[in-house]
Order: C-alpha cells, then structure tokens, then sequence
C-alpha cells in the first residue's frame, strides 16, 4: 500500500506539472497580480511538480523530493487563497474554500516521504 501511495503521488505531481505546459491559462489566471513574471513562475512551478514528481521515484531523491514539494505546496498557497477570493469560473465557492485546507493533507502526505 504505501509503494501505491507513494506511485499515486509521484503520478499526480507529474501530471499537474505538464498541465501547467499543456493549460498554462488555468494556471496563469489563479497567480495573484502581485506575482512578477506570471508565466515564468507557471513554468517553474510545472517544471518543478515534474521534477519533483519523477524524484519521488527513487529512494536516493525521494527525501528531497518531498521536502521540494511541501516547500512548493507553500508557495503555492497564495495562488489557492487568490482563487478562491476572485472566484472560479465553474467552480463553486465552497470547493476553492474546502482546497485551502487540502493543502495541509497534501504536506503531511510529502512528509510521510521525508
């Protein structure tokens, strides 16, 4: 169980990073306007979950793997506070408030790998 949670994450991180190349505009629009360089930080962001996400994989990384994501998790936190303050077009209020604290699951799950 816990190499399927650890595939499962691993997976998730990956796919979330080439979402940020494939759908940058979903991304681009939850930055917060004070944010410089909006599409530079997508794409570290993108290529950082990837990076991230493919070290997961291998025990010699998978420590700073996930210290790399609970860091990422972090600074993400604006973006998510952004969205649910401005809204999301499709998505209801109570959602982007339930992913605010969602965050807090995704740290202790990175920490697990730590």
């Amino acid at each position: 169980m816990h190499s399927f949670f650890l595939y499962l994450m691993s997976g998730l991180y990956i796919f979330a990073g080439v979402m940020h190349f494939l759908k940058p505009r979903m991304f681009l629009r939850i930055i917060p306007p004070y944010i410089p360089y909006p599409k530079i930080m997508n794409s570290l962001a993108g290529a950082f979950e990837i990076l991230f996400g493919i070290c997961l994989l291998f025990p010699l990384t998978r420590q700073y793997a996930a210290i790399g994501i609970i860091i990422l998790l972090i600074a993400v936190f604006p973006a998510n506070l952004y969205m649910y303050q401005k809204g999301a077009k499709g998505i209801p209020k109570w959602a982007l408030l339930l992913r605010l604290p969602l965050q807090l699951a995704l740290i202790a799950w990175a920490y697990l790998y730590t």
